[in-house]
Order: C-alpha cells, then structure tokens, then sequence
C-alpha cells in the first residue's frame, strides 16, 4: 500500500513535469517561428539593397568615364575661354 502511494505521486511528478515541458517547448516554437519570419524579412530587405546598391554602382561606374571627359572639357574650355589672357607690357 506504501509503494502505490509512492508510486502515484512519481507518476503525479513526471507528467506535472512533462506538461510543463510541453508548454514550454510549444511557447518557445512560436516565438522560434516569430523570429525566423523577421529573420526572412530582414533578409530580403537587405537584399533588395545590395541589389539597388549593385545598381547604383554600375551607373557609376558608367557614368564615371563620360563625367570625367566632360570635367576635363569644361577645364579646358573654362581655360580658354575665360577671357583673361596674359599679354606682356611691351607688347
């Protein structure tokens, strides 16, 4: 009579425990899941980024060569056609 006492209250003990345990793991599982959605919208967040900074960059990149031609043009042709010309005093 002893041990089926005993025996009630370890019974009693584990699936306290283990429904405990379950409770706790599906508590878990839903934040688990709650994170790995964020995680994927963070991620294709940041990869619509790289791909509008990857575009950013092949238009500089472009644009880079045309921009510098047409500085250096406007250098020479703000040279030559500023109007200030350095004449000698003899002269």
């Amino acid at each position: 009579m002893y041990m089926e006492n005993a025996e009630q209250i370890l019974v009693i003990i584990v699936s306290s425990v283990l429904t405990l345990f379950l409770i706790v793991s599906i508590i878990a599982l839903v934040y688990i899941i709650k994170l790995v959605k964020s995680v994927k919208r963070l991620s294709a967040k940041a990869e619509a980024l790289t791909d509008k900074a990857e575009a950013m960059s092949e238009f500089v990149q472009h644009a880079a060569g045309p921009m510098l031609v047409g500085k250096i043009l406007a250098g020479i042709s703000d040279h030559f056609f500023s109007g200030k010309t350095k004449h000698k005093k003899g002269e």
